[in-house]
C-alpha cells in the first residue's frame, strides 16, 4: 500500500481550478474494467464533482468523489 502524495483538500483545490475546462478521464471500475471519458468539469460540491461528458447523441454526466482520485480509481488530465 502506498502513501497518498496529497490530501483531500489539495485534490479539491486542483479540481476547482479545472472547473469549466476540458478533461480526459480514466475510471477503474475493478476487475480489469477501465473506461475512458472526455468532458468538461461542470460543477464541484463538498464531496463530489460532476463531469459533463462529450457525447453527440445525448447529454450524460458522471459524478466522482475526490477520494476516488486519492485512491487512484480515477485519473484526470487536461484535454490536448
Amino acid at each position: 500500500m502506498h502513501k497518498p502524495t496529497m490530501d483531500i483538500s489539495e485534490v479539491k483545490n486542483k479540481i476547482l481550478a479545472l472547473k469549466g475546462q476540458g478533461v480526459e478521464m480514466e475510471v477503474n471500475h475493478g476487475r480489469k474494467k477501465i473506461s475512458h471519458y472526455s468532458g468538461v468539469i461542470e460543477d464541484t460540491y463538498h464531496s463530489v464533482f460532476v463531469v459533463k461528458l462529450d457525447n453527440a447523441t445525448k447529454t450524460e454526466k458522471l459524478s466522482c468523489s475526490y477520494s476516488d482520485i486519492l485512491c487512484g480509481d480515477v485519473k484526470i488530465a487536461l484535454k490536448k
